[in-house]
């Protein structure tokens, strides 16, 4: 089992940079797939990034593409998302969560999440 805390978020201007992070409690960080999610109001959450155990591979939803990356630091127990160039439709809350499936962007395959962390992009 693996609990997550989310950090970073903030009120920002459209074209800024935000990095949010997520530590992971537990000895087993390093054996799972971390994902990040966002959910904006009256909207069903989405999978927004996503990289498995090693840090090798990584996948983005086409939304944030070349916009948002993704990282890990298996020593430190964290995951990262960099989210540059912010848009108003990034306002979200965003969740980051752990799985056993490599590559997955579906909600469900995800055991653990986080609290979530608003992250508020004004025009």
């Amino acid at each position: 089992q693996v609990q997550l805390v989310e950090s970073g978020g903030g009120l920002v201007q459209a074209g800024d940079t935000l990095t949010l992070s997520c530590v992971g409690s537990g000895r087993a960080f390093s054996t799972y797939v971390m994902g990040w999610f966002r959910q904006a109001p009256g909207k069903e959450r989405e999978f927004v990034a996503a990289i498995n155990w090693s840090g090798v591979t990584t996948y983005y939803a086409d939304s944030v593409k070349g916009r948002l990356t993704i990282s890990r630091d298996n020593a430190k127990s964290t995951v990262s998302l960099q989210m540059n160039s912010l848009k108003p439709e990034d306002t979200a809350v965003y969740y980051c969560a752990a799985a056993v499936r490599d590559g997955s962007r579906r909600i469900y395959d995800y055991m653990y999440w986080g609290q979530g962390i608003q992250v508020t992009v004004s025009s």
